[in-house]
């Protein structure tokens, strides 16, 4: 007798083409990876720049230099912005991306483009407080080419990604 509103269990999925052999899923090639590159290296690079020589000078007989963490709280949000860079592709290394609603680009973006004023206000402006620094330090440089490495770095993303 048949069973009448039986209910049948769907058949196994076939398993998915773009895996390799063993479960593995290949990784991204091309721009993607120069993107992923760029953007902890630029990040990398933007947290150690606080740490780095941001003024230099010399007055009666001494010579001063200055790093960034030292500057107040310029070097240390440059310091948060690198480290905020580098947590973003890490945690998108472990598998946890952002909502849909928020771009990772545009995150990356936004987090380059605070670095780049900070970095740049620093630049153009050396507080009284460090008055015989009267040069900026490599690290200063160093710190604004990194920031923005990490804007052009969010827009190749934003490219990849439309």
């Amino acid at each position: 007798m048949p069973i009448i509103g039986s209910v049948q269990t769907p058949e196994r999925m076939p398993p998915s083409l773009d895996r390799e052999p063993g479960g593995v899923y290949p990784r991204p090639a091309g721009l993607w990876v120069l993107c992923e590159r760029l953007t902890w290296i630029a990040g990398l690079v933007l947290m150690l720049s606080s740490f780095m020589d941001w003024y230099a000078g010399s007055g009666d007989g001494f010579t001063l230099s200055v790093i960034g963490w030292h500057t107040g709280a310029s070097g240390k949000i440059i310091f948060l912005v690198g480290a905020l860079v580098l947590l973003l592709v890490a945690l998108r290394e472990a598998g946890i991306e952002l909502p849909a609603a928020v771009p990772e680009s545009l995150v990356v973006i936004l987090l380059g483009s605070v670095g780049t004023v900070v970095a740049l206000f620093r630049t153009l402006s050396i507080p009284d407080r460090y008055l015989p620094a009267d040069s900026r330090g490599i690290g200063l440089w160093i710190a604004l080419l990194s920031a923005i490495g990490v804007i052009v770095a969010g827009l190749f993303r934003a490219a990849e990604e439309l």
